[in-house]
């Protein structure tokens, strides 16, 4: 908890300045006492109460006058508030160990799905926009919440030679640089990071290894100085298996004319999945590593991420209820003192 006036904390020392008034004034009351010569006089007078019941209302004094100071001294709390205004970069692996059938009907068909159906969850939330790479990376769809047209260029991802993981997180993060001011493009000077992450996130589904480009760790730094978190989904499974693409689903040039009319079957895939990297990334930048070797994993795996970061934290004023707190328990500490020391005879 962060106080915007927090010099006012001072009032607090009011508190027992009130009781040493007190104090002072019983003293006096008592150099005053008045001779009676009936005990059954003194004992109508006082009141019946316990020794405990007499310190209930100066308790909840105190606590009411506490309260008041805190107040006074603006203090804000940092919430988790869901919001509508995040960007969310989807970065696709589009190499052509995505068409492994080691994922039925092969990976990159279970990709496709996959984010179409968590882009459809996001309908009217957060801004999608779409990164793919293979040998290289280019964003595909800039941030929008144009639901059909992110989903429609799914439909005609292609697969290529390479992969480029860092270069990839690098366009994400010059995307999310068009549509959010507070986050740098890259090779921008940055400040030191601030305590909040952006209301930003990079999502990054591969199934194999960076092999070309920057490096990934020195991406996920460039990242991790804009507060923006990278959520890295390591796909498929590490068993050897065929490799199968129809037509339509790779570019004949990245692969040198590999392939013919009816697609092409490359053997099998014994690549491997690089999750220490994976994790590294996720763990430079705030974000966190998931493991999908099914289609049923990796719709879970999309699921589950937007709660951690389409809900961001805000500072907010709590200073109203500190003060309706006081209030209630200072009246409540003059409502009892009152009724506990009325006259007998009105009891």
């Amino acid at each position: 908890m962060e106080f915007s006036w927090p010099w006012a904390l001072l009032s607090v020392l009011a508190i027992p300045l009130i009781f040493a008034i007190r104090a002072w004034a019983l003293r006096r009351r008592r150099r005053a006492a008045v001779r009676v010569t009936s005990i059954a006089l003194v004992r109508l007078a006082l009141p019946r109460r316990t020794r405990w019941t007499r310190k209930i209302p100066p308790a909840l004094l105190i606590t009411g006058l506490a309260l008041l100071a805190v107040g006074a001294a603006r203090p804000q709390a940092s919430v988790p508030v869901p919001t509508t205004s995040a960007t969310i970069l989807l970065a696709l692996d589009t190499s052509g160990s995505m068409c492994s059938t080691d994922v039925d009907p092969n990976r990159i068909t279970a990709a496709k799905k996959a984010a179409a159906q968590f882009i459809e969850s996001q309908r009217g939330g957060p801004r999608i926009g779409l990164v793919t790479f293979a040998g290289s990376a280019g964003l595909l769809v800039p941030p929008t919440d144009d639901t059909d047209a992110l989903v429609e260029a799914l439909e005609g991802l292609t697969v290529s030679r390479g992969t480029a993981i860092g270069q990839a997180m690098l366009a994400a993060i010059d995307a999310i640089a068009e549509v959010d001011p507070a986050v740098a493009p890259t090779g921008a000077d940055v400040a030191a990071p601030g305590p909040d992450y952006a209301g930003a996130a990079i999502v990054v589904l591969t199934d194999g290894a960076n092999t070309q480009g920057v490096e990934p760790q020195i991406a996920a730094q460039e990242a991790a100085l804009r507060r923006v978190r990278v959520f890295t989904i390591g796909f498929g499974t590490t068993k050897p298996a065929p490799m199968v693409c129809d037509n339509s689903q790779f570019d004949g040039r990245g692969f040198g004319g590999w392939g013919g009319r009816g697609g092409f079957d490359r053997g099998r895939n014994v690549r491997m999945i690089d999750e220490p990297a994976l994790k590294r990334i996720a763990q430079t930048t705030g974000g966190s590593y998931h493991r999908a070797e099914n289609a049923g994993q990796l719709q879970t795996a999309l699921a589950t991420l937007p709660g951690s970061f389409i809900v961001v934290r805000q500072r907010v004023d709590t200073a109203a209820y500190f003060a309706a707190g006081g209030a209630v328990l200072i009246t409540a500490a003059l409502s009892l003192s009152l009724w506990w020391n009325r006259p007998r005879s009105a009891r």
